[in-house]
């Protein structure tokens, strides 16, 4: 079997969809199948170092792997199909197909035939129109129910964005299924000699400290989490929030600018640095109003790191009973929950207990063995 892939997120988004799409290839193109692969990307504007030798690694995987290089952006790619609905398939890119696969919303044009399979990843455009740029949001509202709409079978990052798109876009149950991200062997407590001062080094991060971690957004909830980490009482302590800029992330520099050297946005850390800092941190606060799933409260219990989370949509499925869930609109809430986890530690020994037995839950494997799976019965 053929199976075809939209690669474009991996190589073009360091975080987010981008780095999903990267674990998730990875370990698939790790099983043993006698399946070829051919994935597309477009690389239109990146140097080729930016992409090749992630390429090289993913080929070391799979003999049958081929991946094809499409010379324009990926605004333009979504212009002609999304837009313009050039009638364009993608098997004019890849070749022949027996199932294409797009982990990133949307669908290209197919020809009749291939099986098709998209991943859904949150309706947070829908939930939070105000956070999104008017742009980006009519454009999701236009093109993603129109993409569950062909969609053979449509995977969502948890149970509560299942249960979204049958209520929101009408999808019929048995197309939907949920296929739960992963978190990486990486992100596990012990620590590497040396990893604190090559943070430090690096990016100026002094110990005790709080992190967050997520692209710069409104969804995030970054301001009420700096505003309810001003009201600890721990002056030493600081609050690190890691993550590229996304959109409409002025007001985040704007309140972190209030606290002087107790609050840092850091911008977007390596993902060779991530391990590291989580386990550097005295708490992981991810105060969220909105996540399809949420991988990084996960990757912090991995680390052995107590996690104060937001208890919307999501987050409650994934972080169990191992983290201090919280209403992500109060504050007050959001300030007692994280002076808990941080001056109790018989509480912070069980959060980081519970924490690792549900990081062990979620691995690439486990998801890349359900897509195969899944692939093979479209």
């Amino acid at each position: 079997m053929r199976i075809g892939i939209d690669y474009t997120a991996a190589v073009r988004q360091r975080a987010g969809i981008g780095r999903y799409t990267r674990e998730l290839m990875a370990a698939l193109l790790r099983l043993e199948s006698s399946h070829g692969y051919s994935l597309f990307a477009a690389v239109g504007g990146l140097k080729t170092r930016d992409w090749r030798s992630g390429i090289e690694n993913l080929q070391s995987l799979i003999s049958d792997l081929r991946f094809h290089p499409i010379p324009i952006t990926d605004d333009w790619l979504h212009r002609l199909w999304q837009r313009l609905r050039l009638p364009i398939p993608v098997e004019a890119i890849t070749g022949p197909l027996d199932v294409f696969y797009s982990p990133d919303f949307v669908l290209p044009p197919t020809r009749r035939g291939t099986r098709t399979l998209l991943t859904v990843h949150d309706l947070s455009f829908l939930y939070y129109p105000d956070a999104f740029v008017p742009s980006l949001r009519e454009y999701l509202e236009r093109v993603v129910p129109r993409s569950v709409a062909r969609a053979d079978r449509v995977l969502a990052d948890s149970q509560a964005t299942c249960t979204d798109l049958i209520a929101h876009f009408g999808a019929p149950p048995e197309k939907v299924q949920v296929l739960y991200s992963g978190v990486d062997a990486r992100f596990c407590p012990e620590k590497e000699r040396g990893e604190q001062e090559r943070l430090r080094d690096k990016y100026g991060i002094e110990s005790p400290y709080v992190l967050s971690l997520g692209t710069l957004q409104p969804r995030k909830n970054y301001v009420r989490l700096i505003k309810a980490f001003a009201n600890l009482p721990l002056a030493n302590l600081r609050l690190y929030i890691a993550g590229g800029r996304g959109w409409l992330y002025e007001d985040i520099f704007a309140e972190a600018q209030k606290h002087g050297d107790r609050v840092h946005v850091l911008g977007f850390v390596d993902d060779a640095d991530l391990p590291a800092l989580y386990r550097g941190a005295a708490l992981f606060a991810f105060p969220s109003l909105y996540e399809g799933f949420g991988i990084p409260p996960l990757e912090a219990m991995a680390c052995g790191i107590p996690v104060v989370c937001s208890n919307a949509s999501s987050l409650p499925e994934v972080a169990g009973d191992a983290a201090l869930m919280v209403d992500p609109f109060d504050v007050d809430a959001l300030a007692e929950a994280m002076a808990r986890a941080l001056e109790d530690t018989d509480l912070q020994q069980e959060m980081v207990a519970k924490g690792l037995a549900q990081a062990e839950q979620f691995t690439w494997e486990k998801a890349a063995r359900q897509l195969l799976g899944l692939f093979e019965v479209l």
